[in-house]
């Protein structure tokens, strides 16, 4: 039986979405306020669904404190209250985007995992912004 299990999880960040390469002008043309220079923030919403196999033996897919705990070292330690910009190696050449921020979580999570297991990763940026990745 092939079944999909879900974490929340929750973490506050800031960021800016500019590129280097452009004018403040060009910025603020593309990124909107989003753009602002001193920064603002977000009360980011998680969910991680892990798919597979339910064990025949235990009845569950994957023990669910072992996600609890991949999430909240992987990303909870290392993203809330943080200036994605400033303070996260991953986004020291990668605009934190929603976009590109589901991305950087998957690959932080799918490390952790048995390699049987897929992956999605829901992340809202505000209760209607939300992406969805799931590695392709």
């Amino acid at each position: 039986m092939k079944i999909t299990a879900y974490r929340k999880a929750h973490f506050n960040a800031a960021h800016r979405l500019y590129r280097k390469d452009w004018s403040d002008e060009k910025n603020l043309e593309i990124f909107g306020k989003c753009s602002n220079p001193h920064y603002h923030g977000h009360n980011y919403e998680l969910e991680v669904g892990v798919t597979g196999e339910v064990d025949p033996g235990t009845g569950f897919l994957i023990d669910l404190k072992i996600l609890k705990d991949i999430i909240k070292e992987h990303v909870e330690d290392a993203l809330d209250h943080k200036n994605l910009n400033e303070e996260v190696a991953d986004f020291k050449d990668l605009n934190p985007t929603a976009e590109h921020i589901a991305y950087v979580i998957y690959h932080k999570i799918k490390k952790q995992l048995n390699p049987k297991y897929d992956l999605q990763i829901k992340l809202y940026e505000t209760p209607r912004n939300f992406v969805v990745y799931t590695g392709n």
